[in-house]
């Protein structure tokens, strides 16, 4: 059900309640409406058709076949969570408006406090450091929320502007593997962030409200 103002107010799913906030953007799991919307802001583009910035080409699926399967993969995350095996879609909001997506997933996270990050932003939102600023968001949310020790996160070698978002945050190289880029061999530079690295960086200006009654989706305790 929504509120008045059409938030999701679940009392048995408080990941809607989840909200994390820095002083450009608010990351959060976004209701229904907002997926669709999401999935019309992919379907305009999100990087240049001859390049691809992702592990799985997702986006060289035709409209609107790539707004049905966007919404299929959401809602299958969703359906499928488990503390064990968890996906966090963190939509990114400025001046209340879905702008992209910064996920976070983890498996046996209460056990190796570790997670895996990635994300993308709408064409019309790149280049305004909104890239750096909702992935400060999450590793914030995971180090600070979560307890985390470890976020990974990957790019392919050419993705300069990733790259340059992982080092400004603190990110080393943690090896190169060979992985399959639309059906062909390619460079996956793999990167890493510990809880000192992140440390030494932390930022004060970044809050997290509705944190304690999701905490049992993502560790288990009390699930």
């Amino acid at each position: 059900m929504e509120d008045d103002n059409g938030a999701m107010t679940l009392a048995h799913w408080p990941l809607f309640d989840l909200v994390i906030r820095t002083p450009r953007l608010e990351l959060r799991e976004p209701t229904d409406p907002e997926l669709a919307e999401l999935a019309d802001l992919a379907a305009t583009g999100i990087h240049d058709p001859d390049e691809m910035p992702f592990s799985i080409p997702w986006t060289d699926v035709a409209a609107p076949a790539l707004q049905r399967t966007s919404l299929q993969h959401w809602w299958g995350k969703r359906a499928a969570w488990h503390p064990d095996n968890w996906n966090f879609t963190g939509a990114v909001f400025v001046e209340g408006r879905p702008v992209g997506v910064q996920g976070a997933t983890a498996q046996d996270f209460a056990t190796l406090r570790a997670v895996k990050t990635g994300s993308w932003l709408g064409r019309a939102f790149q280049g305004q450091g909104l890239g750096a600023e909702m992935r400060a968001a999450i590793v914030h949310f995971v180090f600070a929320g979560l307890g985390a020790q470890v976020a990974y996160s990957g790019a392919w070698h050419d993705n300069e502007r990733s790259m340059r978002v992982s080092r400004s945050l603190g990110y080393e190289e943690n090896g190169i593997t060979i992985e399959l880029r639309r059906d062909r061999p390619d460079r996956m530079v793999n990167l890493r962030l510990d809880r000192a690295q992140w440390e030494a960086r932390r930022r004060d200006d970044i809050t997290i409200s509705g944190l304690e009654a999701c905490l049992p989706f993502f560790t288990g305790a009390g699930w």
